[in-house]
């Protein structure tokens, strides 16, 4: 198993990405801490986990706020020894507005979920990592690169996530820690997407489903992405089959965008 051994923590632990994500690496062999903050689905996730034979464990926490994401880190430490593999998943989208309707309050919600959460979390990882090696995950989006409208807030936290990852990894080369991206394009499946889905529906007057179908053909593909394919290369990413590999951004995509 890639992960024998490995204890890695998973942010938005309990649904969509980061739970296929917390499952996958569980079943490759690492024990996995799975934190947000809603208690109800990290418990589920981790019973899934547990029942399928691996080692789980989970903490309700905000991941913006600094006490919140020291408690992860120490839980992981005092459950499992230790940190090797931090994937920074937590995030919401926010408000489907254009630019000048979007209020500095709904901005700065954004912004705290999606990139100051990351932050803070390999703040407090990175001390330990340095001592024993490790890898970075920042899960980011196809909205970093593509030109996709009533998202700014969103889009803005994920390209931040692109610069984090890159200084991440400029700083830790050298000491054993590696940091990379995975920009997943649409996955139908999470609740995020489908809450984007249909806020969007209502922005426009236009049937979700016609609007979904006609998004899919700029995707070469032409279908979604699922969490396991998402998943699939988180794992690669953090394994040590991807050993030379840092400060890059990964998009599974289905080749909707080009960078």
């Amino acid at each position: 198993m890639s992960l024998n051994g490995k204890v890695a923590i998973v942010t938005g632990g309990g649904r969509g990405i980061g739970r296929a994500i917390a499952r996958r690496f569980a079943s490759e062999g690492a024990a996995v801490v799975i934190a947000a903050r809603t208690g109800a689905q990290l418990e589920s996730t981790a019973r899934e986990i547990e029942s399928a034979g691996g080692r789980a464990a989970w903490v309700a926490a905000d991941v913006s706020l600094e006490e919140d994401t020291a408690r992860i880190v120490e839980a992981a430490r005092k459950t499992f020894g230790g940190v090797n593999i931090l994937v920074n998943n937590a995030g919401i989208y926010g408000p489907v507005k254009p630019i000048e309707e979007i209020t500095a309050e709904e901005w700065d919600r954004v912004m705290a979920a999606n990139l100051r959460g990351a932050f803070l979390m390999t703040r407090a990882a990175l001390p330990s990592m340095y001592g024993r090696g490790g890898a970075i995950l920042n899960i980011s989006s196809v909205a970093a690169r593509a030109a996709i409208p009533w998202g700014a807030a969103y889009a803005a936290t994920k390209a931040g996530l692109l610069g984090l990852t890159r200084t991440t990894a400029a700083e830790g080369a050298q000491r054993g820690v590696r940091a990379n991206a995975v920009l997943p394009g649409p996955v139908p499946e999470t609740d995020m997407s489908q809450e984007l889905g249909a806020a969007l529906s209502a922005r426009t007057g236009i049937d979700g489903a016609v609007m979904f179908k006609d998004f899919l053909k700029g995707i070469l593909q032409g279908r979604p992405q699922t969490t396991a394919e998402i998943a699939a290369a988180a794992l690669f990413l953090v394994s040590d089959q991807a050993s030379a590999i840092t400060g890059q951004s990964l998009s599974v995509d289905g080749g909707m965008s080009f960078c």
